[in-house]
């Protein structure tokens, strides 16, 4: 049984940081391809940013290229999502997600989801 557990999330200033993980377990971590995904209330699930160990490669949503940076540990089955400068717009609950995909931008490309963790930036 996959599982996936999030932390890292909570209240910060604008212009602060955070750094989200997220662990799996139940599978072999480094087959996946691992991606970030956020939402707010009454909007759809949208992509952050996705990393594949197999193919080298990393996508971002365009908002968040050049402030945030998605990264991998495959001996720690863990993605990390560093965010920094922070803006009141990126508050949503975020989730961590694997796909069997190597390239995989869209959540139903994902076969397993975390529960998700909060973000709230102040203004």
């Amino acid at each position: 049984q996959v599982q996936l557990i999030e932390s890292g999330g909570g209240l910060v200033q604008a212009g602060g940081s955070l750094r989200l993980s997220c662990v799996l377990s139940g599978r072999t971590f480094s087959a996946y391809t691992m991606g970030w995904f956020r939402q707010v209330p009454g909007k759809e699930r949208e992509f952050v940013a996705a990393i594949s160990w197999r193919i080298g490669r990393m996508d971002y949503k365009d908002s968040v290229k050049g402030r945030f940076t998605i990264s991998r540990d495959n001996a720690a089955n863990t993605v990390y999502l560093q965010m920094n400068s922070l803006k009141p717009e990126d508050t949503a609950v975020y989730f961590c997600a694997a796909s069997g995909f190597a390239v995989a931008t869209i959540s139903s490309d994902y076969d397993y989801w975390g529960q998700g963790t909060q973000v709230t930036v102040s203004s």
